[in-house]
């Protein structure tokens, strides 16, 4: 009799001899310290799997999860993509990855997934703003209560939500306690340290929810073996008019100033020279962190940095954006529009200019409550943020984005269009981006329309 436990994130298969003579999963290893095979607790479906497949009698003290007795107790009519996706998931065995575009309703799918599976659930989300949405949706529509870990509490239920730090430090303990995990924004999850969390979870079923998977450091490929494969995919441009809000994005290119543009150059010159000298090859892996530590130890180099700085924020922040900000937002007065930046200080400028609330990762969980709701009954039409409304935020009522700065991601590019794309009566949504014309911005800008929604 084949025995399986779990123990510390990780699954004992006792009673199978070290000659390999019972057939594993190659996940399972010998441990000599315990004298048994041992695997990741991911690996626990195909453990149970493989045993049952070769009819070997096994008894299962590993899961400590229940069924739910209950499921949906408020219920929406579902989309046709919604209910395309949930059957995919279910075709491929409950584990696997759905990528839609923000605003699409990806919570719907979970909520379908966890009341077709009814087993105890743990939802995972990379912030205390979308556990707080995903607790109230759970608690409203299982009309039951629901778990919290993270934020200072530690409340476990059979339903239960929690952040991925949270989730990560619990693992090993709790790990065996759910049948389903739900990862939201699941691009998150291929960090080292996530990643682990998802490796000590014996969970059979396994949901990935993300508008982009793709991540710039290729650890995208870890998802399949944590989560599963992507089993479900429609894009912005397959939604708009019917799902999404119709939406165009409009690429402005401002021209520097004549004091600007000397600024510019003077400032990139000598960053340049100092790159160029020091045979740094910016575009490998390794050359932003080799400028870094060179910069560092030299007077010239610690000007070459500060020539960098200078020449970033006239490229972002130039005085000549500001202006046309304004007009845009003269242009949009009855809308409501989001101003976003790349940088804090930037975001707090337009606040002062324009005089309009402003939402960055400094800002006060009260303060950032009270600005969203005021935003969103219309006391506020504009509010201008850094990075923090990337992802997470339902925000309905914006109709207008105006990138002023951003990094090179896709994934940024594509969530902030996400901001804007709530399917309301009538509502065309534009989203316009501000880029400095021949600066070094202009690659940075082509970099992130890398995407369908762009073209």
């Amino acid at each position: 009799m084949v025995q399986l436990r779990f123990v510390a994130g990780t699954i004992e298969i006792r009673g199978p001899d070290q000659d390999g003579s019972t057939p594993l999963p190659d996940a399972c290893r010998w441990d000599a310290r315990t004298a048994c095979f041992r695997a990741p607790a991911v690996a626990y479906a195909d453990i149970v799997l493989s045993l049952i497949g070769t009819k070997i009698p096994y008894e299962d003290e590993a899961r400590r999860y229940d069924v739910l007795e209950d499921g949906l107790q408020v219920r929406r009519e579902p989309r046709p993509f919604q209910t395309e996706a949930l059957e995919a998931w279910r075709k491929a065995g409950g584990r696997g990855l759905v990528v839609l575009p923000t605003g699409a309703g990806k919570t719907d799918v979970a909520l379908l997934a966890i009341d077709a599976m009814r087993r105890d659930t743990l939802v995972i989300a990379p912030t205390l703003d979308l556990i707080a949405q995903w607790y109230d949706q759970l608690r409203t529509t299982f009309r039951r209560d629901v778990g919290v870990l993270g934020g200072g509490e530690h409340i476990v239920k059979p339903i239960t939500v929690a952040t991925y730090d949270s989730a990560f430090i619990h693992m090993e303990r709790l790990g065996a306690t759910f049948g389903i995990v739900v990862f939201d924004e699941c691009h998150h999850l291929p960090g080292d340290a996530y990643s682990l969390a998802a490796q000590s979870c014996l969970a059979p079923y396994r949901l990935g929810l993300t508008a982009t998977p793709e991540r710039a450091d290729g650890r995208a490929e870890l998802l399949p073996r944590l989560v599963g494969p992507i089993v479900y995919r429609r894009g912005v441009d397959e939604l708009a008019g019917d799902y999404l809000a119709d939406y165009s994005v409009e690429r402005i290119l401002v021209e520097l100033t004549d004091q600007e543009r000397v600024a510019y150059e003077k400032a990139r010159g000598i960053y340049r020279d100092f790159v160029f000298q020091q045979g740094i090859r910016m575009s490998t892996p390794d050359g932003w962190s080799q400028f870094v530590m060179r910069s560092s130890i030299s007077a010239e180099g610690r000007r070459a940095m500060k020539a960098y700085q200078e020449q970033r924020q006239l490229a972002f922040a130039a005085p000549s954006k500001m202006t046309y900000v304004e007009h845009l937002l003269h242009r949009h007065r009855d809308d409501r529009v989001l101003l976003f930046t790349e940088r804090n200080a930037a975001a707090y400028e337009m606040s002062r200019r324009f005089l309009v609330p402003v939402i960055t990762h400094q800002t006060k969980v009260t303060e950032r409550s009270k600005i969203l709701e005021r935003f969103g009954s219309g006391i506020y039409n504009v509010l201008a943020t850094s990075r923090v409304l990337n992802e997470g935020v339902d925000m309905p009522e914006a109709n207008v984005g105006i990138v002023i700065s951003g990094s090179g991601s896709v994934r940024e590019h594509v969530q902030r269009l996400g901001r804007i794309l709530r399917k309301q009566e009538g509502k065309k949504a534009v989203l316009y981006e501000l880029v400095a014309q021949d600066t070094s911005e202009m690659f940075t800008s082509s970099r992130r329309r890398e995407h369908v929604a762009y073209g």
